[in-house]
């Protein structure tokens, strides 16, 4: 029920008209409220759509993955993908399911030596990526952890390793037996973290300068690989989990 209060020192007509103007300034207010939650609405819309157009952006400009990317990987300065095993496991996948008989397979003669593989790509490949892919072996195998500057190293052909073990011996897995001439390489610890085609790539020093405009070289030592990774995040930009992932093992530093 609504209770009208009337002023009994004005007359009926001025009352009237007193309420009069009180209503036509409540319409007025509630006419106002109407347009400002229209507008909100209006200002929502608008904020979703950006929004929506945003992440639409980021989904777009989401660096691919490629299938060389849970492995160790770089470009060589003559443009050839070289992929090398993590551990155990991606050693036995490299060689069995990512080899071409005319790709180059690296190896130290180290125990957990990581395989490095020369995608061929059926071209013609020099002494320079031949070198640049026995330095990445060494460089990710235990002789960076053991500060060794250089190893053993070997190449062959895909179809000079075997998983036949002779008689009364076992290969383990991600191991190889070799079979045939071994072709024993030059090497050196060189590595250098970059930033290819927005990703993170670590090689050989002479190949990441080839093909990164960003990039730092790291030598063997004792930091903690997080406090290396946000160092070189700041310098080149990049995934800091992709960069520590791209680490060799066994501490680092950043080379002066």
């Amino acid at each position: 029920m609504t209770i009208i209060k009337l002023d009994i020192n004005k007359s009926l007509e001025e009352n009237a008209s007193l309420y009069y103007e009180k209503a036509k300034k409540f319409k007025k207010k509630i006419q106002g409220a109407k347009e400002a939650l229209e507008e909100t609405k209006r200002k929502l819309k608008k904020l979703e759509k950006e929004k929506a157009k945003e992440k639409e952006q980021i989904e777009k400009t989401k660096t691919k993955k490629e299938w060389y990317e849970k492995f160790r990987w770089f470009i060589s300065s003559e443009g050839f993908l070289i992929i090398g095993g993590r551990d155990a496991t991606t050693n036995e996948i490299i060689v069995k399911k990512h080899t071409d008989k005319d790709d180059l397979v690296f190896h130290t003669d180290m125990v957990g030596s990581p395989f490095f593989v020369i995608k061929s790509n059926n071209k013609r490949m020099d002494e320079k990526t031949i070198k640049e892919a026995a330095d990445a072996t060494v460089t990710f195998s235990r002789a960076w952890k053991l500060g060794l500057q250089n190893s053993s190293v070997f190449y062959c052909k895909p179809e000079q390793l075997t998983k036949e073990a002779p008689s009364g011996e076992f290969v383990p897995r991600g191991g190889f037996v070799t079979k045939g001439k071994l072709n024993y390489v030059e090497n050196n610890v060189s590595c250098a973290i970059g930033l290819y085609k927005d990703k993170i790539m670590a090689g050989p020093v002479q190949a990441i300068k080839k093909n990164c405009e960003k990039y730092v070289e790291i030598e063997q030592g004792k930091e903690k690989a997080s406090n290396i990774a946000k160092f070189i995040q700041k310098k080149i930009g990049g995934n800091i989990d992709d960069i520590i992932r791209a680490l060799p093992s066994g501490g680092c530093k950043v080379k002066k």
